[in-house]
Formats: structure tokens, C-alpha cells, sequence
């Protein structure tokens, strides 16, 4: 079975994804910085679960510590990296912009360097949904212009993507990278909507909604998430040798390099999305409404085709069954 090495394991999305991998059978080495971003003990709660399986390894260190991040790989040697740490996050972007050419630049291309040196069958890496910027045309789709990003984090995710090109095209690395949407479900993010709606609904204190709740979000479960990122690995890409590319696929005509849209394809209100919340916590939410932010995007929409094209999947799970999944294990882990 082959060797897994995944960036952000002490992350939301990366336990997940390695707690998938190993169900499966596959060695997973992990890397994690345990930022401060938010509560370090949530993360360290992630990676002790997963150490208790034999098959799984981890190392503590900053993406941008390359001499620990290459001891980590040159000691695991991978056939397969997969990329999700990341300094995430819109709004905090406007506080601490350093800390997102740090994490999302300077460490992304310290994986693509390694991925080089050691000529790993595939690369695989987050991106964002974000990237789509000021496009109105929805859905998204692969193929459209990505010219127009409202926030830093959002350009370093297009860099990150521009990144990968070259190298693909460069050195033949085959990189496939995902643009997420709206990614929620148990073991989620503090800094996120849903986990900030539940935790303040609970204890009574009101929540913020922007643009006065005329937003809609793609909001995709998490477990549906990972199975995109684990039918991927095997769809690995292949530069075309005449340089003709199918209609609808994001693959470059000139690099072994895709990009794919993980979302549910649904677009889903904000307001209704909260509804459904406190339908499921049996509370009503004492609201603020408040002024768009900057940075922030009014819609996200995914279309997932060319994910169904390559994989045969396609994500499902609806939101309100992904809530009460949400709040179950929120309440057990938090005892509310």
C-alpha cells in the first residue's frame, strides 16, 4: 500500500483525510505546525486519535522550516503528498498578512522543491474557493478566469495554483489541486461559521451576520470533501503529448497539472443555513446583522462535473443532515 505524506494532519480537513487513508490501509505520515490560530489543544486532541493507529507517524514543524519539513519526508520517502496546511482564513488575513506569504507561499514551495527532489508519483494541494474572486458567472467552473482575488489569503491560494503550473510543466510532476467550498462537520474550525453559530447560540451571546444574511455558500461535508481528495489521488494527470485538452477539463495543454472544484453544487443561503441550526439546537439565534466585509465574497457555487467525469463522485450530503452530524458530536465533545 503506498505512503501517504499530508501536510495540516492536526487541521480539520487533513485528520479527516488521514483518518479516510488509514481505514484504507495506507501508511500516513503527518506534518503539523500547531499554530495558535485557534485552540491548539482541539488539534492536539486530532493527532493523538489518529497516532493510535500503528500505520500513522507524525512531525511537528512550520511549513517554512525546511530542513525539519525535508527531514520529515527523506526519512517517510512518499510516494503520494498531499498539501492542505495552510494559514487560512479571509478576515484574519487583514490583521496578519505576513503570516500568509510565511505558511501559504514561502511553505508551498518548500513542498514543491521536495516533491521535486524526491519525484513523487503525485502532488496534490489545496487551494480555494476563493480564488474565483469578484466572478459573478455561477456556478464556478475550472476553466474561467481567476484573475480577480478580493483578499490576500485568496491571492495566495492563485499563487499557490500559478506555483504548481510551473513546477508541473517544468520537472513533470504530475499536480492535481483542489479549490474547496464551504467545508464543515464534526471536528471542524472555531474560526468557522458553523462552530462560531452553535457555540455562541448555546451559551446565548448573538451572532454576526454579514451583508445582513444575503450570502450564499457551496457548503460541502467534510466526510464527502476527503472521499473527492482520496478517488483523486489515482486520477493522476498526464501532460498531452498534442497539446489538445477536452472540453470542460482543467487539465494544461503544456503540464501534467488539473485543477477541480471539491463542492456540493448547491448554493444554500446563509439564513436558511442558520435556520437549520438552531432547528437542530432547539434554540433561536439572537442576531446581529452587519455590513459585508472586506475581503468577502457575497456567493460561492461549485460545479463539480469534471470531479464526476474523473471519479465517477460527486458530494451529496445536504445540509441539514451535515448540521445534525455537526451538532451531535459538538455537543458531546464540548458537553453543551
Amino acid at each position: 500500500m503506498k505512503r501517504v505524506f499530508i501536510t495540516g494532519t492536526a487541521g480539520f480537513i487533513g485528520f479527516h483525510l488521514a483518518r479516510l487513508l488509514l481505514s484504507e490501509g495506507y501508511s500516513v505520515h503527518g506534518y503539523d505546525g500547531m499554530t495558535d490560530y485557534y485552540d491548539v489543544r482541539l488539534k492536539q486532541r486530532r493527532h493523538a486519535m489518529l497516532q493510535q493507529n500503528e500505520r500513522f507517524a507524525a512531525t511537528e514543524g512550520l511549513l517554512e522550516d525546511q530542513a525539519r519539513l525535508d527531514a520529515a519526508l527523506d526519512g517517510f520517502e512518499p510516494d503520494i503528498i498531499i498539501h492542505l496546511a495552510a494559514q487560512a482564513g479571509v478576515r484574519y488575513s487583514l490583521e496578519n498578512p505576513r503570516a500568509y506569504i510565511d505558511t501559504n507561499l514561502v511553505g508551498t514551495f518548500n513542498i514543491m522543491e521536495a516533491a521535486r527532489r524526491l519525484q513523487v508519483d503525485h502532488l496534490l494541494m489545496a487551494s480555494s474557493s476563493s480564488v474565483y474572486g469578484a466572478n459573478e458567472d455561477m456556478p464556478f467552473s475550472e476553466t474561467e478566469k481567476t484573475e480577480t482575488p478580493l483578499s490576500l489569503y485568496a491571492a495566495t491560494k492563485k499563487a499557490n495554483e500559478n506555483m504548481g503550473h510551473s513546477y508541473a510543466h517544468l520537472w513533470n510532476i504530475p499536480i492535481s489541486m483542489f479549490r474547496f467550498f464551504t467545508v464543515y462537520g464534526p471536528w471542524g474550525r472555531p474560526d468557522m461559521a458553523l462552530f462560531k453559530f452553535a457555540d455562541a447560540i448555546l451559551d446565548g451571546r448573538p451572532i454576526d451576520i454579514y451583508n445582513n444574511g444575503d450570502m450564499y455558500r457551496d457548503f460541502t461535508y467534510v466526510d464527502d470533501l476527503v472521499r473527492g481528495i482520496r478517488l483523486l489521488m489515482d486520477a493522476i494527470p498526464e501532460r498531452p503529448e498534442d497539446g489538445q485538452v477536452a472540453e470542460g477539463d482543467s487539465l494544461s495543454p503544456v503540464a501534467p497539472f488539473r485543477v477541480l472544484n471539491i463542492g456540493n453544487s448547491d448554493k444554500v443561503r446563509l439564513l436558511d443555513f442558520i435556520e437549520a441550526l438552531e432547528d437542530e439546537l432547539g434554540i433561536r439565534a439572537i442576531r446581529n446583522y452587519m455590513p459585508m466585509q472586506p475581503g468577502d465574497v457575497a456567493a460561492t457555487w461549485a460545479n463539480a462535473d469534471l470531479l464526476q467525469s474523473l471519479t465517477g463522485y460527486r458530494p451529496e450530503t445536504g445540509y441539514r443532515e451535515g448540521i445534525a452530524r455537526f451538532v451531535s458530536w459538538f455537543r458531546d465533545y464540548y458537553g453543551k
